[in-house]
């Protein structure tokens, strides 16, 4: 054992304990009697409400928001339809919220040929993590919907973010 090998291990020791309260507070919800607000699922998505967002240089896919069913909720949840095109021609038409203060998602249904709705079979809330899978999540969470942990004020904002354009705070210039 050389001399350096204690004092590495003593030090990894103290990175281990003092870290894992922080690490702690990541994985627990700021606010513990939040609970989830009703809402129904929107009609499927009609072409000419589809808000193209940039998702990734990566991905050959093309990612669209459905502006008709964009709901932020009392409850600080904003509800929306999610469609993807490959550029082979599928298409995957999803129903989900993201939760800001909890920086989570929860998908509701996914969409069916006929416009029908199938409710999703895991529909518990999942951390946003900006993988392969979640990219589109993590772009509208840090791009469009979110200011951190707080939502946005109310549907408008979250479509002016969409199209491109400053918040009214930001015009204000404060």
């Amino acid at each position: 054992m050389t001399p350096l090998q204690p004092i590495l291990r003593g030090g990894l020791l103290a990175l281990v304990c003092f870290s894992a309260p922080a690490f702690a507070g990541l994985f627990t919800d700021a606010d513990p009697d939040w609970k989830e607000g009703g809402h129904t699922l929107p009609a499927a998505p009609r072409d000419g409400a589809l808000r193209e967002f940039f998702v990734s240089s990566a991905s050959p896919n093309h990612f669209f928001i459905d502006e008709d069913s964009i709901v932020v909720g009392e409850d600080g949840v904003v509800r929306y339809t999610l469609v993807i095109r490959t550029p082979g021609g599928a298409k995957n038409v999803t129903h989900e919220g993201i939760r800001c203060a909890g920086g989570t998602w929860r998908l509701y249904a996914t969409g069916r040929s006929g416009g029908d709705w199938s409710p999703a079979r895991d529909a518990d809330w999942k951390p946003i993590v900006d993988n392969t899978y979640n990219r589109p999540r993590a772009a509208l969470s840090e791009d469009h919907f979110c200011d951190g942990p707080v939502p946005p004020r109310d549907r408008d904002e979250v479509l002016r973010r969409l199209r491109g354009e400053a918040s009214t705070f930001m015009k204000s210039g404060k």
